[in-house]
């Protein structure tokens, strides 16, 4: 994509800000302004589509568009001077009169040419071939999976912001008569009726309840009135209700932290209490399914109030007051569809207008129906739009007491996939309801069972979200556009998730290809333990309960297992006896939703897997790793995540080349009892990828790290208590990518830093101690460099390489703190 492509987006994005200021104040060039703004408003979706599509224009269409970035640079700073000159220069005035009609028809020429057909032509041909071949992928596509693997943002980071955009953009048109009506009744209920305490929100699945509950939050009169105490919490059909009261009490008295950590001193039962006139506060309890764990959640307390959103009614006593969501009207259902299948508004003049009215009929209303629905059929042609009508035309008709009906017409946008496309749809249903997905799991998991690479992986992700079909949401802890994508996850409607589950759950359970736990419980399904007779053929196996001790497993063969996910909310945990009968398997999850880490029995159990390659481990006493009890010989991938590790890498029994021969990747993070790293992680020399992060103590790395000779990698965010890093580093002679970002006691770069002749990029934010460099002199040999993230104090430093090095970008990061990620 050449460099003018992104530039003439923004100068006309700014030139249109310009030209509505211009027809708000200037009489001489109004009617010029309104012609620019209609044409610029028309080209600047192609210019977008051009954007974010990576398409190679010819040399003779690229130079059509380099002119026409002239011509709107010079457009904007015409623009200006329009606005900058006075009232009663008229001579002036007259003559930017001229110049803005000039302009007018130059850009008019342009939009009404040739130009905009052979763009938007590439664009749909591109994309075309991406939802057609993803085997077909370019080479550009591993360049920017190795560009986001370093930080660099890239393909999927662009994919988060495209959601964004459309998510706003589907806001606007939802956020029409119906919106407006829910969010004035949802108010009036909050605010105007200090006699109602419990309020709520009820609909189907895929009405839009949620989205009303977020923009109650988001409300300036509602923040006002509530002086931003809004707490939103989803409960889910398989809620933790303890860490859930913990939550709210934490919030209630001002000690948020203790949500995070313990319900010790939450008190039990129904709360009820007089506290006069303490501050007003909201809790929105989201996705609410049953009436007991409901009333455990809340606290009659004057001045505190609860918006309860699900789908159900509950009693008048628990809940005093109800909103039941009203469906879209035919133009709003119309619009919203359009959105999702044309990127507009209406109905373009090449469609079939009665085969679009009729499946936007068929969705009834639904939201989530005509977003999905409408995301299927993008770009399509119409024998196709026909097929999936007449497959809608075969359901009943959508309401509270068939919805199951929308499953039904939300699987014809799943069944026209790509083969690999729909199986990775159907994985989503592995993961416990309402919470987030890591990338890094997701991908891995993709990569082991699907026979495909990750750039494929990465443009099966894109296409699931262009389609609507999942979320990408970035992780609060970065705040800036150049993250990589461990700060990435996945979220899924709860509908949607339920379409995988009743997609997979089809067929003999012995055969099925994923053996799932819709929800948690306190014991294995008692249709697996019915069928324990013969061996179980699942390719993905996903335990969903509490605490299990040996005695609660029973024998079960999995000839074909490759992924096995266990989600557990306890304190300890007997890893299942059955992974022994798991010869193939190639990824285990492990990952606990309690409160506090949980202690792992049987886990030598691992030692005969010989064909594991990744190991996710999360909120879990991490045994420790002595050489006669471990020996993971083909583990690629290590990743500990909120864990207790320090026993584990006890320097004195471990020895890590002979336990991970081929590791290429150990990820640390909020690890928060790593003090410092066993030296013999210096001899994994596979190793490609180090990633710390979140780890508070770490206070010192090892100093032959340098002998990393494979290093890509080197991911030391959030970790105060380092205060140097070791000379070595500058053997490190692979490395590409260096994050020491929020260490705050990491008082100087080493001189050696500069030896690494490969370092693509550096991030130093929030490095506060670091105030000089090496000499410039000696920087200037970086000639790899492309991107540094710093602070504002030590930019000036590094913009003196600019002038030398022409593809370097020097980037003054914006800070951003938040909590909102231990939601997941």
């Amino acid at each position: 994509m050449a460099f003018n492509d992104f530039f003439a987006g923004e100068i006309a994005t700014e030139l249109l800000k310009q030209l509505l200021s211009i027809s708000r104040k200037s009489c001489l060039c109004k009617s010029s302004a309104d012609n620019l703004i209609t044409s610029i408003e028309e080209l600047l979706p192609i210019i977008n589509e051009i954007k974010y599509s990576g398409v190679e224009l010819s040399a003779i269409r690229q130079s059509q568009l380099d002119r026409f970035s002239e011509t709107l640079r010079g457009g904007l700073e015409l623009a200006r001077k329009v606005l900058a000159s006075g009232r009663w220069n008229v001579y002036k005035n007259l003559q930017l009169a001229r110049k803005m009609e000039r302009l007018e028809k130059q850009v008019s020429r342009f939009v009404s040419g040739p130009m905009q057909a052979h763009l938007l032509a590439d664009v749909h041909h591109m994309r075309f071939e991406t939802m057609e071949r993803f085997d077909r992928l370019e080479g550009r596509l591993e360049q920017r999976l190795n560009s986001m693997k370093i930080g660099a943002g890239g393909w999927v980071e662009e994919a988060v912001k495209r959601m964004e955009v459309e998510e706003e953009a589907s806001l606007g048109i939802f956020n029409g008569v119906g919106l407006d009506l829910g969010k004035s009744k949802v108010k009036k209920m909050i605010i105007g009726r200090d006699d109602l305490n419990v309020v709520g929100i009820c609909g189907i699945g895929g009405s839009g309840k949620t989205t009303l509950a977020n923009e109650i939050c988001r409300d300036n009169q509602v923040r006002s009135y509530f002086n931003n105490r809004i707490l939103f919490l989803t409960v889910s059909q398989s809620p933790d209700l303890q860490q859930l009261r913990a939550r709210i009490w934490g919030f209630l008295t001002g000690n948020e932290a203790m949500g995070y950590t313990n319900n010790l001193f939450v008190p039990q039962g129904k709360l009820q209490c007089e506290w006069g006139s303490g501050p007003r506060t909201l809790v929105v309890l989201d996705d609410v399914w049953s009436l007991s764990a409901l009333e455990q959640l809340i606290f009659r307390i004057p001045t505190y109030k609860t918006l309860v959103v699900s789908r159900f009614k509950f009693p008048t006593p628990v809940v005093n007051e109800v909103y039941n969501v009203e469906l879209l009207r035919e133009d709003e259902s119309l619009s919203l569809f359009c959105h999702s299948a044309f990127g507009q508004k209406w109905i373009p003049p090449t469609a079939n207008e009665t085969l679009v009215k009729q499946i936007v009929h068929e969705c009834k209303g639904l939201p989530l129906a005509l977003k999905v629905i409408g995301a299927s059929l993008r770009d399509q042609p119409e024998m196709y739009w026909a097929s999936a009508k007449k497959r809608l035309l075969r359901g009943e008709p959508i309401c509270e007491s068939h919805e199951n009906k929308l499953l039904e017409r939300m699987a014809i946008s799943v069944e026209y996939l790509n083969k690999k496309v729909k199986e990775c749809f159907l994985d989503l249903g592995s993961f416990p309801e309402d919470k987030k997905i890591p990338l890094d799991v997701l991908i891995n998991m993709w990569v082991e069972i699907h026979d495909i690479d990750e750039e494929e992986a990465f443009a099966i992700l894109v296409e699931l979200s262009d389609k609507n079909l999942l979320t990408l949401v970035k992780d609060p802890r970065v705040g800036d556009a150049y993250s990589s994508y461990y700060e990435i996850c996945v979220t899924q409607h709860d509908v949607l998730r339920d379409l995988a589950l009743h997609l997979s759950n089809q067929g003999d359970v012995n055969e099925r290809k994923r053996l799932l736990m819709p929800r948690r419980d306190t014991e294995l399904p008692r249709e697996w333990e019915r069928n324990t007779d013969q061996p179980f053929n699942a390719q993905i196996v996903s335990v969903h309960t509490g605490e299990m001790r040996e005695m609660d497993w029973f024998r079960m063969e999995f000839p074909k297992a490759e992924v096995l996910i266990l989600n557990f909310s306890s304190n300890e945990y007997f890893l299942p006896p059955f992974i022994d009968d798991m010869p193939k398997l190639r990824a285990l999850i492990v990952i606990n939703y309690g409160t506090n880490e949980a202690i792992l029995e049987n886990f030598s159990v691992l030692t005969n897997l010989a064909n594991l390659r990744s190991l996710w481990l999360e909120k879990t006493w991490v045994p420790q790793l002595t050489n006669p009890t471990v020996h993971m010989k083909n583990l690629r991938k290590l990743s500990m995540v909120l864990c207790k590790v320090n026993n584990s890498f006890n320097p004195s029994v471990i020895d890590l080349p002979l336990i991970f021969p081929r590791l290429l990747e150990l990820i640390i993070d909020h690890c928060h009892d790593l003090i410092k790293l066993p030296s013999s992680i210096c001899e994994v020399n596979s190793l490609q990828n180090l990633s710390i992060t979140n780890c508070h103590r770490l206070c010192e790395l090892p100093a032959d790290l340098g002998m990393l000779k494979k290093l890509q990698v080197l991911r030391l965010y959030a970790c105060p208590e380092l205060k140097m890093l070791p000379p070595r580093i500058g053997e490190l002679i692979g490395l590409k990518y260096l994050d020491i970002s929020q260490c705050f006691n990491l008082r100087c770069l080493p001189g050696e830093i500069v030896r690494l002749a490969s370092l693509e990029k550096i991030d130093m934010r929030e490095c506060s101690q670091i105030v000089s460099l090496p000499p410039r002199t000696a920087l200037s040999n970086m000639k790899s460099l492309r991107r540094i993230i710093c602070d504002d104090e030590v930019s000036w430093q590094w913009r003196y390489l600019e002038k030398t090095n022409p593809n370097l970008h020097v980037q003054v990061a914006e800070k951003c703190y938040s909590l909102d990620w231990l939601d997941g």
